[in-house]
């Protein structure tokens, strides 16, 4: 089941230039993860320290195995002390599977601790 992480980060102000090397290397080493499809990072127009990832995934346990990965939780810790909050991650799956899983096939969503 393909799915997309949504992370918003807040970086404060002052730190961009620490913050975006980081995410770049975090984005590097996701590449090579099984499952990766792609991302893309976006900067807000109207707050320019408001940036949002999203990569897609093949399936749930391809994102939780990198989320959890400890290189990756190294990057994260890094990247939230130069943010004014932790990150924020949404995981979402595409309508038709959960469509299709409300009709019983192919079999419901497990609820997984994200």
């Amino acid at each position: 089941m393909l799915v997309k992480v949504i992370i918003k980060r807040d970086i404060s102000k002052g730190k961009e230039q620490q913050f975006f090397p980081l995410i770049r290397d975090l984005r590097n080493n996701a590449m090579h993860q099984n499952g990766y499809i792609s991302s893309e990072a976006l900067i807000c127009f109207d707050n320019s320290n408001r940036v949002v990832s999203i990569s897609k995934w093949e399936s749930i346990e391809d994102w939780l195995n990198w989320k959890n990965d400890m290189k990756r939780k190294k990057i994260d810790d890094r990247l939230n002390e130069l943010q004014d909050s932790p990150a924020i991650n949404e995981v979402y799956v595409f309508s038709k599977y959960m469509a299709a899983a409300h009709l019983g096939f192919p079999p419901p969503l497990q609820k997984i601790s994200i």
